[in-house]
């Protein structure tokens, strides 16, 4: 009787480990399916050094997780947005754009915040001796200036408002070249094509090519923010929402830091 009772109590405690191994190995493929994501961040021009390494940063940790970019004007991510195109984030180098989209219920709810700050600089190919600063643009030797576009680039929007409050603007403004992003701003001074350009202090510190002669105050233009968000058309929102979330972290924060960026 008693081996009876010894060998049934045996089968059920087998039984019902296989009945729970069983039940992991069903659970198992929902987990792995739902760990694989693809996302597609939309983000500044200015960002595209610094996300190359946070993104190299979070792969370590996060495998099944691949991230691309879509770097550009913060004002064409934003309309490519409005128009439909994929994206799962979006981070913007100025309130404008972001608050365009928020507007239009584009953002998931609970996931704007705000990921760095930036300065503006005055930058000039570094054997140039003749700009020193702000003022000295309104010099006749200096014939061409580079700035972004201001209805689509907000550090050209940042730009003009430095040139205005320092009440320079109309006089260079005959001199000011346009670009489709500050990246190539600052091209245009690296090759010489320009004699000076309006740049981010983060950009100016990525380049051999160019030295910062000038700082533009605080108070002479709005707050340089870098705002981000999940936007709601996203396809995999949990995995962009972690990522937001460790953009956020001290690893990420350290290495904006590392690049020049004013983090919270």
């Amino acid at each position: 009787m008693k081996r009876r009772q010894l060998f049934a109590f045996l089968s059920i405690t087998i039984a019902s480990l296989f009945l729970a191994l069983g039940l992991r190995l069903f659970d198992a493929s929902p987990v792995i399916a739902q760990s694989n994501a693809q996302l597609l961040v939309s983000a500044a021009a200015s960002l595209k050094d610094v996300m190359g390494e946070i993104n190299t940063l979070y792969q370590k940790g996060n495998p099944n997780t691949k991230i691309s970019y879509n770097f550009g004007a913060s004002g064409a991510l934003q309309q490519q947005i409005e128009q439909g195109a994929p994206a799962d984030i979006f981070i913007s180098a100025a309130q404008k754009q972001m608050d365009a989209l928020e507007q239009k219920g584009l953002l998931l709810g609970g996931t704007r915040t705000n990921l760095a700050n930036n300065s503006l600089v005055l930058v000039v190919p570094t054997k140039s001796t003749g700009v020193t600063n702000f003022n000295a643009l309104t010099d006749a030797k200096v014939k061409k200036i580079a700035i972004g576009e201001p209805r689509s680039v907000p550090a050209g929007q940042y730009g003009e408002q430095v040139l205005q409050k320092l009440g320079v603007f109309d006089k260079v403004k005959p001199k000011l070249v346009y670009a489709n992003n500050v990246r190539q701003v600052l091209a245009s001074v690296e090759s010489g094509n320009a004699d000076a350009g309006l740049v981010y202090a983060t950009d100016a510190k990525i380049s051999k090519n160019v030295k910062v002669v000038a700082t533009a105050a605080e108070n002479s233009h709005s707050p340089i923010v870098y705002p981000m968000a999940v936007l709601k058309s996203s396809k995999n929102s949990q995995a962009a929402g972690d990522f937001v979330k460790f953009l956020s972290s001290q690893p990420a924060k350290a290495v904006l830091k590392k690049y020049g960026f004013i983090v919270p």
